[in-house]
């Protein structure tokens, strides 16, 4: 093992959470304000990840004020206390930077509902039985 990647997993996060492209997260991020510091909620779409291992980032676009809002995040920045992933977006593209030209409910993704394929993700809801 080289030195860098030795490195690289003692100062990574040791669990990162399992989010892909077009979902809908809660980024818990860690704010100093004078002398205190409280946890800021920044929730959005991802719309992109980029980076490998330590440098892994995810781009989280959300509207505020009728204004685009973009932030980048770091995955292993120790300011960034958690990412809570809350819905999950069905998309067929890496980078969904066509987001930010539509305005209102065309930004809205299709939810993907029940198990995801890696295992993770909502129960499906059991379906009805009919009774006569």
């Amino acid at each position: 093992m080289h030195r860098m990647q030795k490195i690289e997993q003692e100062l990574g996060k040791k669990t990162l959470p399992n989010i892909k492209v077009g979902d809908t997260v809660e980024v818990h991020y860690l704010i100093k304000e004078g002398d205190k510091e409280r946890v800021q909620l920044f929730i959005g779409t991802i719309i992109a990840l980029k980076g490998r291992g330590i440098r892994r980032s995810v781009t989280v676009r959300r509207i505020v004020q009728n204004e685009g809002v973009e932030r980048v995040f770091p995955l292993h920045n120790p300011r960034v206390k958690d990412i809570v992933p809350t819905r999950q977006g069905e998309t067929r593209r890496s980078k969904l930077y066509y987001l930010r030209d539509r305005v209102g409910k065309k930004t809205r993704l299709r939810e993907i509902f029940g198990e995801r394929e890696d295992g993770q993700g909502a129960e499906a809801p059991a379906e009805p039985t009919a009774t006569k």
